[in-house]
């Protein structure tokens, strides 16, 4: 089972998604769904994927379920609820409960967008996530260099909770990287309950000046920080768009990956989010 771990649907005629204002933005501000990307998926020999959330709305989680739920090659949904709700546990069981219910697999904030960079250690947040853990479900961060303390501090918090890093923390490809997210990306990989996905890479980078070469050394950096068996493969379609085709982010990563070994790529593709999301499909 080949895993495409992190992938978007949305649709701007329909609701509001605040981080796609930017004019920069306007190639990928249209609807985007199921059937745009069934072929894409097929064509690039993806057998599944997960939906990440894109918005903070629990109306965007319950229609990403019902989609999933429509769709088998969707196994699993990383969606939105309100960690700072103290009746979080009854909504979480609620959405288990409705059609697709059974693919929610990790609930996702997004911290990077925060003012306070240490949003996740906030009391109220804290019973969130033990409410997300106590249900059998995986956390997501999306954060930046900025928040990976807060991170590396929730993640030590919750040392039996599973937590995947989304897009290695956004590192800064276009300018030549720092010490500061290299050194911080360590500390976290040390947390052995975290996963980190190599999605959202060519995006950080210079979109109409990358290549394989230019992604590997930060690929590289997460892997000996993570290990193999916790690395794992995302597209970030359709925000990958803004630099690459979903063929050519694929086989770059592809690349990657196999220049790190077999072994290495294989488990990335699929095995190693089966494992973080604890998916119900054959390895």
């Amino acid at each position: 089972m080949i895993i495409d771990a992190h992938q978007h649907f949305w649709d701007p005629a329909r609701a509001d998604y605040p981080w796609m204002a930017a004019d920069e933005l306007t190639p990928i501000r249209r609807a985007f769904g199921p059937d745009d990307l069934a072929p894409l998926l097929k064509a690039n020999g993806i057998d599944a994927s997960i939906v990440v959330q894109c918005r903070s709305a629990l109306e965007e989680t319950e229609e990403f379920l019902r989609i999933a739920h429509e769709n088998p090659f969707v196994v699993g949904v990383v969606g939105w609820a309100d960690l700072t709700d103290g009746s979080l546990g009854d909504t979480l069981d609620r959405l288990r409960a409705s059609p697709g219910g059974s693919k929610l697999v990790g609930i996702r904030h997004q911290v990077h967008d925060e003012a306070d960079p240490d949003w996740l250690l906030r009391e109220d947040v804290r019973r969130g996530l033990a409410a997300v853990f106590a249900r059998g479900l995986a956390y997501d961060f999306l954060v930046r260099a900025r928040e990976l303390p807060a991170a590396i501090a929730t993640a030590q918090a919750f040392p039996q909770a599973r937590f995947v890093l989304d897009h290695a923390a956004k590192p800064p490809i276009a300018d030549v990287g720092s010490t500061e997210w290299a050194d911080l990306i360590k500390a976290l990989g040390a947390c052995g309950n975290v996963w980190c996905k190599i999605s959202g890479l060519a995006t950080e980078a210079v979109w109409n000046d990358w290549d394989a070469d230019r992604l590997f050394p930060f690929v590289a950096h997460a892997a000996k920080c993570f290990g193999e068996d916790r690395l794992i493969f995302g597209s970030d379609w359709p925000v990958c768009l803004l630099a690459g085709s979903y063929g050519e982010i694929k086989s770059a990563l592809e690349a990657c990956l196999a220049r790190l070994g077999p072994r290495v790529r294989d488990k990335a593709f699929g095995v190693n989010a089966a494992a973080a999301y604890r998916l119900a499909v054959a390895s």
